[in-house]
């Protein structure tokens, strides 16, 4: 079976190595097309369009920016959609706001193609050890007919019902993860305004069942001012406006995401944005004073 890949961003590109280095032909299209040339050099195959691409494939896996983009590459001239043919799959692993997702699923549907939505926890690294957590939205016997090549991806997949919920699910998770970040990078600064190592903050926080993946795995880095992405802080505030925006339209507050949400733009707008997520922390040291 072809596997396509649509965006080879950090994400985009670990997955379709993963895809390729467990036997699977494996298709890919970037907008920047000089992005996917690394994956060519590893036995992938770079479409011109995405609708060359879905012509040449069972299965298209959409990982780009956001909900206008997964639009445009299925939709616009040359799109998924004019490559059509039986038995072609969408699964969208992009972090969009799951009203939108319905939307694009029932468009898909009427152009007599298949949608589910596949995002994933879990970075690059994973990816490429097949260590993701998938959560499906969708048919369940879609998701079933693909089920194989997503625990390749993923070493758990949850099926969570309609289309949307997997894009639900993801925007929860997501806002944990900016709000841990937040929480981790206001109490190293705590620690050092009070002259004590943070280092030492990390390690009994870490002896403790407060300690996380976050704490453990990203903690030293952040200390060391070592902010290497491998998500960007920019994306998260993408992520945020999609989190409020989906509260609004399912009716509900959440008004520690508003917060974070203005904190991160404040930190993309002083120049943060190209770095990992937890370099929120070099903003809230900014902000107090404490930069290096």
């Amino acid at each position: 079976m072809n596997i396509g890949i649509i965006g080879t961003g950090f994400l985009g590109k670990a997955v379709a190595i993963r895809l390729l280095n467990t036997g699977h032909k494996v298709i890919v299209y970037n907008r920047t097309k000089s992005k996917a040339d690394s994956l060519k050099n590893l036995g992938a195959i770079v479409a011109n369009t995405p609708k060359d691409l879905a012509q040449d494939c069972e299965l298209v896996i959409t990982i780009v920016k956001d909900s206008d983009a997964v639009e445009s590459v299925s939709f616009d001239k040359n799109g998924i959609t004019y490559g059509k043919h039986e038995g072609l799959t969408v699964a969208d692993m992009s972090t969009i706001n799951p009203i939108s997702s319905r939307k694009i699923a029932r468009k898909f549907s009427e152009n007599g193609i298949s949608m589910i939505d596949t995002p994933v926890m879990g970075g690059p690294k994973l990816a490429e050890k097949g260590e993701l957590v998938v959560m499906v939205g969708g048919k369940k016997g879609v998701y079933e007919k693909y089920k194989h090549v997503f625990e390749k991806i993923g070493n758990k997949t949850f099926y969570l019902g309609e289309n949307g919920s997997g894009h639900a699910m993801k925007l929860a998770m997501n806002l944990q993860i900016s709000l841990l970040a937040l929480a981790l990078s206001e109490g190293i600064t705590l620690a050092k305004r009070a002259g004590l190592e943070p280092k030492l903050f990390l390690e009994i926080l870490n002896s403790t069942y407060f300690k996380t993946g976050m704490s453990e795995l990203k903690g030293p880095k952040m200390i060391d001012g070592n902010f290497d992405p491998s998500f960007t802080l920019k994306m998260m505030k993408k992520d945020l406006d999609a989190i409020n925006d989906a509260a609004k339209e399912f009716g509900t507050s959440l008004p520690m995401a508003t917060l974070a949400n203005e904190i991160y733009q404040n930190a993309v707008t002083a120049g943060l944005g190209e770095l990992d997520y937890t370099g929120i922390l070099a903003f809230i040291e900014k902000i107090s004073k404490l930069e290096k």
